[in-house]
C-alpha cells in the first residue's frame, strides 16, 4: 500500500467515525426530548365480560376459586375469620387479593397484621394514606388498586385536584395553588415515585422525608407502598379483575 492509498484509508476512518458520534449525539438528543414529553393516557371505560379473560372464575373474578370455609382445617379457619368478620371491610366474605391469600392461610394471616399496621396503626391520616396508595398504584399502572381506592381518597378527603395530578402522573415543578397540597403532600407523590419507578430514592427526597416524618413513620410509608406492591403481584399473579360493569378509573398509558 502505498503513501496516497494509506492517506485515504485514514481519512474514510476519521470520516466515518465522525459520522457514528454524530449519529449516537442525535439519538441521544432525540431519546432525551421523547422522554421529556408528558405521557399521554387514555380512559379505560367500563369493566365489562368481554374484556374478562377465559381462565378467569366468575365466583372470584380471577384464576383460582373461592375458598371453601367449611373445607378448611384449624389453621385455614383461623385466617378466614381473621378476615372475615365485621370492621375489616370483608364481612361479607373473602375477595380481591384476600381471596387469594387465603388459599395459604399462614401467609394470609401474617399480611394481615401488616395491612392494619400500614393502613390504620400509624399516625398519619387516612387521607395521606390514600394518597400514597394512589401514588403507588399510578407508578405499577394497577388498575384493580386505583379503581377500588379512588372513591376511598375521596372519601378521607383527598381533593380531586391532586387526585388528577397523581392520576396523570403530572409533574410537580411549578404547580398552581392547590387547596390541600402542601409541601407534605408533594413530597409523599415524589418519594412514592422514586421509591417504585427509580433505582433508588436520591438523597435530597430522602433528607427531606426523613426530616418531615422521622424514621419509624418513613419506615411506615416504605411499608406501606411495599404492602400494595405486594397487593399488586397477587393481582397480576391472578389476574384479579375489577367486577362487571363497574368504572375503570385509572387512564392507562397510550402505547
Amino acid at each position: 500500500m502505498n503513501d496516497a492509498e494509506r492517506d485515504y484509508q485514514m481519512r474514510h476512518r476519521l470520516v466515518v467515525k465522525q459520522l457514528i458520534n454524530r449519529f449516537c449525539f442525535f439519538a441521544v438528543a432525540i431519546a432525551s426530548l421523547l422522554s421529556a414529553q408528558p405521557k399521554s393516557y387514555l380512559t379505560q371505560g367500563m369493566q365489562t365480560v368481554e374484556r374478562v379473560p377465559d381462565d378467569i372464575l366468575p365466583e372470584t373474578m380471577a384464576r383460582l376459586p373461592q375458598v371453601n370455609r367449611e373445607a378448611l382445617d384449624a389453621v385455614g379457619l383461623q385466617a378466614y375469620d381473621t378476615y372475615v368478620r365485621p370492621g375489616t371491610g370483608y364481612g361479607n366474605g373473602p375477595r380481591g387479593p384476600v381471596a387469594m391469600w387465603l388459599h395459604s392461610p399462614v401467609l394470609a394471616e401474617a399480611i394481615f397484621d401488616v395491612r392494619q399496621r400500614v393502613r390504620y396503626g400509624t399516625t398519619k391520616d387516612q387521607r395521606l394514606t390514600e394518597l400514597i396508595i394512589l401514588s403507588t398504584a399510578r407508578e405499577i399502572n394497577n388498575q384493580y388498586e386505583w379503581s377500588a381506592h379512588e372513591p376511598l381518597a375521596k372519601s378521607a378527603g383527598l381533593q380531586q385536584e391532586i387526585i388528577e395530578i397523581i392520576k396523570y402522573r403530572r409533574d410537580l415543578e411549578g404547580l398552581p395553588a392547590i387547596a390541600g397540597l402542601g409541601a407534605t403532600e408533594i413530597l409523599l407523590i415524589q418519594f412514592t415515585r422514586e421509591l417504585v419507578s427509580e433505582e433508588k430514592v436520591n438523597s435530597f427526597t430522602f433528607s427531606r422525608a426523613i426530616e418531615e416524618f422521622g424514621e419509624e413513620a418513613l419506615m411506615d410509608i416504605v411499608g406501606l407502598i411495599g404492602y400494595y406492591n405486594f397487593v399488586a403481584m397477587t393481582l397480576k399473579a391472578f389476574d384479579v379483575q375489577r367486577p362487571i360493569e363497574t368504572e375503570l378509573l385509572l387512564p392507562m398509558p397510550a402505547q
